[in-house]
């Protein structure tokens, strides 16, 4: 813990607007933490829209949360990414393949992200002159660091290091993907409890293994129930999900939507 505070974060990416399933991991990590942070996860430039992260801040203190400044933004850390991908050299390779070569490939191993990547250029070098990712090769890191464990609503569980295969820490046009950027920036701000939808349980497998060779602070976690629609799917912006701003419009308050969360 950092002074004995509990830190705690959420981390939208600014694609669009905020849904319920926002609402209710926003007020969750808000109402876990001594210490509320913002982080905008914007690191794909392609699709992030200033409108869009105005309209964050704009419905998060429209549920009553505040959080502290400044903001921390992903799209200024490409320097802690390079540095913190450098230091995985050894644990990492050049990947060439398409997500089309990835789903023709058969017979791979499927996990909640669909097929699992089968190694095809941790075996042969990637194909000269093509656009390339950076994998992490799992096997040779678990190797590396030994077992390991996290914390789970107060629970120790063992870490299956190849949960989700050979992962992409990097691509050539984004300094950092998802769980390398998570993990680095988690440590940056002191993050000590991270609290985020139980869909996402299985990549903390994979960020405990990159947390352990980088030589970072292990957080514990908590990984909560999903709001989910009446069709009985989680709320996303792939669904075209009701927004808050939507819901605000309607009339909605926020201490409906608490009362719905049971919060």
């Amino acid at each position: 813990m950092v002074g004995g505070m509990i830190v705690t974060r959420f981390a939208p990416s600014p694609t669009g607007y905020l849904h319920l399933g926002h609402a209710y991991a926003a007020l969750y990590a808000a109402g876990r933490g001594d210490r509320f942070l913002l982080r905008i996860e914007d690191i794909d430039r392609a699709r992030a829209r200033p409108e869009f992260e105005a309209a964050i801040a704009e419905d998060l203190a429209w549920l009553g949360l505040a959080w502290e400044t400044p903001v921390l933004r992903q799209s200024e850390r490409g320097a802690a990414y390079a540095q913190a991908l450098a230091r995985l050299d050894d644990v990492t390779y050049r990947c060439t393949c398409t997500r089309k070569d990835i789903a023709a490939a058969g017979g791979a191993p499927h996990g909640d992200e669909g097929p699992l990547y089968p190694g095809t250029c941790r075996e042969a070098p990637a194909r000269p002159g093509m656009p390339y990712a950076v994998r992490l090769n799992a096997a040779r890191a678990a190797a590396k660091v030994g077992p390991l464990t996290f914390v789970e609503h107060g629970r120790t569980v063992p870490v299956d290091p190849l949960a989700l295969g050979d992962v992409v820490l990097a691509r050539k046009e984004m300094p950092a993907a998802y769980h390398l950027a998570v993990v680095v920036d988690d440590a940056h701000q002191g993050v000590n409890l991270v609290t985020r939808g139980e869909d996402l349980l299985v990549a903390t497998h994979v960020q405990r293994l990159l947390q352990a060779l980088l030589g970072l602070r292990e957080p514990a976690y908590e990984h909560h129930k999903l709001i989910l629609d009446a069709q009985g799917r989680k709320f996303s912006k792939r669904c075209s999900s009701a927004t808050l701003r939507e819901l605000r419009a309607n009339g909605v308050t926020p201490a409906e939507l608490r009362r719905k969360f049971e919060m």
